[in-house]
């Protein structure tokens, strides 16, 4: 992902009110980010816990702001992440819904995802797989990985 600028990720959300991406708080260290290892920008609102937010870059490479509201639920440490599906998860899994744009948002229509809770899903696909069998392609599969997190990423933001 190439470095974004605090004014082009609050345009890019399309299911946030003008004051929820006024009010909303970018990550600390965004200028320090390794940007080359993440996917998608994602990030938990320190302010208000059960909101979060990803920028994800869709596959003709616009860039989609979404806003998700976590559920109520505990987070599940059992729970398989549908952005990265990986089998080994070091951290925890919430559902997260994010309302749809335009008047399918303002009629209330969300969308819902499991997601991993501090968003991981970038670290987590590179992390090297065990070998399946004798000459199997680690670094092949490692690749496959990260471009299917992308390939869900940007699906899950074109419902939207």
């Amino acid at each position: 992902m190439l470095p974004i600028s605090e004014k082009t990720i609050r345009s890019s959300f399309v299911n946030a009110s003008r004051k929820e991406v006024t009010d909303l708080t970018l990550p600390a260290d965004l200028d320090s980010l390794d940007w080359e290892a993440l996917d998608f920008l994602g990030w938990r609102d320190p302010k208000t816990p059960r909101r979060s937010y990803a920028v994800v870059p869709t596959l003709e490479g616009d860039l989609v702001g979404v806003l998700f509201r976590q559920a109520e639920a505990s987070p599940r440490s059992r729970a398989q992440c549908s952005w990265c599906q990986d089998v080994t998860l070091p951290n925890d899994v919430v559902f997260s819904a994010a309302k749809r744009s335009g008047k399918a948002g303002r009629n209330g229509n969300t969308v819902g995802t499991l997601v991993c809770q501090d968003f991981e899903c970038s670290r987590n696909v590179r992390r090297p797989v065990p070998p399946a069998y004798e000459g199997f392609d680690v670094e092949a599969a490692r690749l496959r990985r990260i471009e299917d997190l992308q390939l869900r990423a940007a699906s899950f933001v074109t419902e939207l």
